[in-house]
């Protein structure tokens, strides 16, 4: 295990803190921020960190829906590449802010990037 992303970057408390940093940006975002108007963003955020530790090679205990139908509702309200793309943007952003190292954003951006087409229901 400590070989995976999740040890390299920090392991709980990095995934915590880039989250939390990760949501300011996106609801600082007017491309995206209105996707989550009827969120609850403590619950939002704590699904986020569970799907992230699983997504990074970390303990698996995330219990959420699966890409495709955890976003269909939001494809029905206009999500689009362009909004994956800024969410990507403020994925690296935040992990750059943490000072994770370039190739772990990297690895980190291409398990973000294979979700894309489920996220957009494609």
């Amino acid at each position: 295990m400590s070989d995976s992303l999740f040890e390299k970057i920090g392991g709980e408390a990095a995934v915590n803190a880039a989250v939390d940093i990760f949501y300011r940006k996106v609801l600082a975002d007017d491309h995206v921020n209105h996707f989550f108007d009827d969120v609850d963003m403590e619950k939002q955020a704590a699904k986020q960190k569970s799907f992230l530790t699983l997504a990074f090679g970390g303990p698996s205990n995330y219990s959420g829906q699966d890409m495709r139908d955890g976003h269909a509702h939001l494809v029905e309200k206009g999500l689009t590449d362009s909004h994956f793309d800024a969410i990507m943007r403020h994925l690296g952003a935040t992990l750059e802010e943490l000072n994770v190292p370039a190739d772990l954003i990297n690895k980190a951006a291409a398990i973000a990037e294979a979700t894309r087409n489920d996220v957009l229901g494609r």
